[in-house]
């Protein structure tokens, strides 16, 4: 038989996907996935700029590039990000921010380093840093974002490399990081020299309220890396996102990448800069947010008139997630198989923590159902809840 690398041992696949691998059914009303809704994506104003690419421009968007990315491109962002990047901080362009999480970890820890995640965090993070054998250690969350004091015990428990955050809209939980607690994360970690990863890819998607800093805003010593990406804004099949790190840890990057996938795609990188360049972003974002408030707040009804008082719900302020947490008790596989059974999914919160428990815990997801769709598959929810309750 074949004899896989060691670093697969106790690793297994997304419990995300083999989600999906069960929902093929059409009739399921699903809540499961992390998607954008494709009825959104801008296709008919990205079929014109990539025809007009290919036909203007074509020797060069088909051609091989730069690994850091189309000049253009990188000029308008860091233009951009003037507010965040200084003096000796850089900029590349990635195959989709998750691309960063993995260019990011190779950098940095080596096997059996330690590093800290929020609980809970995004799975497929969690699944980059155990391929690479770290010692992730849990952050607990707070409604404001992490609990600072459980950071600073953790760091001088652990001595991380890095601490890994999902500040606004997080992925499961949609809980987003105050600005004074964003400030705090920075000066703790610049206090012990703790790296920071900050995973930002919802931030444009917000519904109330007003934007906050990111933390790489306040960096003054080069120790946040910082990540963003067009997935959930323009499309994630055009696998198009960036980092803004100081320029030794993007020199890295490159190194990396060079040996990775050589470098992001011309032609859909193009498509993005014709994208903002032509002022097409900013409107499509608002039209984005509209659509998603709308369903976000389908379902926060949907969940205050059918589930029962006891289930605890997170009310994100953007994103696409909401959090919630069962009757203590209670087990949401097992309520997942039962909702399955009955043609609605969501996903069960405890892989998204890296300790054991949580098994009253789960995640559902506005963004893909429409409000009919989501009434009815949250009243579903209530009456198998209530039945496994009372």
């Amino acid at each position: 038989m074949h004899q896989f690398a060691d670093r697969f041992d106790g690793v297994t696949g997304s419990e995300i996907r083999k989600i999906f691998a069960l929902l093929s059914d059409p009739e399921i009303i699903s809540f499961a996935g992390g998607n954008p809704s494709p009825e959104a994506f801008p296709n008919e104003t990205l079929a014109q700029i990539a025809s007009g690419l290919i036909a203007s421009d074509g020797a060069r968007v088909l051609q091989y590039g730069n690994t850091k990315g189309l000049p253009e491109l990188l000029s308008l962002l860091a233009g951009q990000n003037s507010g965040v990047m200084k003096e000796y901080d850089d900029i590349i362009m990635l195959s989709g921010s998750s691309q960063g999480i993995e260019l990011f970890t190779r950098t940095m820890l080596n096997e059996g380093d330690a590093m800290l995640v929020e609980s809970p965090t995004f799975l497929g993070a969690l699944q980059t840093f155990f391929l690479a054998r770290a010692d992730v250690r849990p952050v607990e969350l707070q409604e404001d974002g992490v609990d600072l004091a459980d950071l600073e015990c953790k760091i001088e428990r652990y001595a991380p490399k890095f601490f890994y955050i999902i500040p606004t809209f997080q992925n499961p939980s949609g809980i987003t990081t105050s600005g004074e607690k964003r400030r705090r994360v920075y000066e703790l970690c610049k206090q012990y020299g703790v790296m920071v990863l900050e995973d930002d890819p919802y931030a444009e998607l917000r519904y109330e309220g007003e934007p906050l800093p990111s933390i790489k805003s306040y960096d003054d010593s080069g120790l946040v890396c910082r990540l963003q990406s067009f997935s959930k804004t323009v499309s994630p099949g055009l696998r198009v996102g960036y980092a803004i790190a100081h320029r030794d840890v993007i020199g890295k990057f490159n190194l990396l990448k060079q040996g990775q996938d050589v470098h992001t795609s011309n032609l859909t990188q193009a498509m993005v800069y014709e994208f903002l360049r032509g002022g097409y972003f900013g409107e499509h974002v608002a039209a984005l947010c509209k659509r998603y408030k709308a369903q976000r707040d389908c379902m926060l009804a949907a969940i205050e008139k059918y589930f029962p008082k006891e289930v605890r719900c997170t009310r994100p302020l953007g994103g696409l997630f909401l959090w919630a947490a069962l009757p203590e008790g209670m087990d949401a596989k097992s309520l997942f198989s039962a909702c399955v059974e009955r043609k609605v999914a969501f996903v069960p919160g405890q892989p998204f923590f890296v300790e054991p428990g949580h098994e009253n815990t789960l995640r559902m997801n506005f963004s893909m159902p429409n409000c009919a769709d989501i009434e009815a598959g949250v009243e579903r929810m209530g009456r198998i809840i209530r039945e496994y309750t009372y």
